[in-house]
């Protein structure tokens, strides 16, 4: 029997019964939610042959705790898009695109890291096996479905692999404030890799030292740093943009 997974939220559920509505076993609906973005969510869903069952607040809490699940939450099938290192070597390509995370272990983040990493067209995320978030119902909440159309790929030794893909052809730029390039300083029409590493702690030292280059993003006004999930936007969506032009 397929392991099941909780999805919280109108954009993880309606993600998961647009694109695989087979893998979605039920949904639970709050019936004091009557207005039109339920009523429209719950016409799609019944549309595609989804069973929904009415459930207080209590109840869609207990199944979703501490996520903020909008009135719906649905138990579905997971489905594993994980890629082994092995795999993700075997696939490298003059276009290869790749997101590392280093340290990034908040669940939100780390499904927004995803949600960036998909619409910008990534071929694989990479995290080490310690220090970095998992699939979890907040993760994939914040990932709106990517988390089931980006593979992740987990390394023991993440410094290593990183130097496995630089033997390999990938040029990997870590993000960091005190470098003296800019992200707009480097061709990336390459097999190429961003390095990002927590909002503070940043990337430890041994990854800095794997990377080719170190590179920052122009910041003018007065903060010191961005949310991991926006600076990796800024960074994909330049990569984005040059390989578009």
């Amino acid at each position: 029997m397929s392991k099941q997974v909780v999805l919280a939220g109108f954009h993880a559920v309606n993600s998961r019964v647009r694109t695989r509505p087979e893998s979605v076993r039920i949904v639970y609906v709050d019936p004091a939610r009557r207005d039109k973005r339920m009523h429209e969510c719950r016409e799609k869903i019944e549309k595609a042959g989804v069973k929904v069952v009415q459930a207080d607040a209590r109840r869609l809490d207990g199944l979703a705790p501490d996520i903020p699940h909008q009135g719906i939450v649905a138990l579905a099938d997971e489905i594993d898009v994980s890629m082994t290192f092995d795999e993700l070597m075997d696939s490298i390509t003059p276009e290869t695109f790749l997101l590392i995370l280093d340290g990034v272990t908040d669940p939100r983040n780390f499904g927004a890291c995803l949600r960036t990493a998909d619409a910008a067209g990534v071929q694989a995320v990479v995290v080490p096996k310690d220090r970095s978030a998992s699939y979890s119902p907040a993760a994939a909440k914040a990932a709106a479905g990517a988390m089931e159309t980006v593979p992740v790929v987990t390394v023991t030794n993440l410094a290593g692999a990183i130097v496995e893909l630089r033997d390999a052809g990938v040029y990997v730029v870590g993000t960091a404030g005190e470098a003296e390039k800019s992200i707009y300083d480097f061709d990336q029409k390459r097999a190429f890799a961003w390095v990002l590493g927590a909002e503070g702690e940043g990337l430890r030292q041994l990854t800095r030292r794997r990377c080719d280059e170190l590179a920052k993003i122009p910041m003018q006004g007065s903060v010191e740093s961005l949310n991991v999930s926006v600076a990796a936007g800024i960074c994909l969506f330049e990569t984005a943009r040059q390989r578009r032009a």
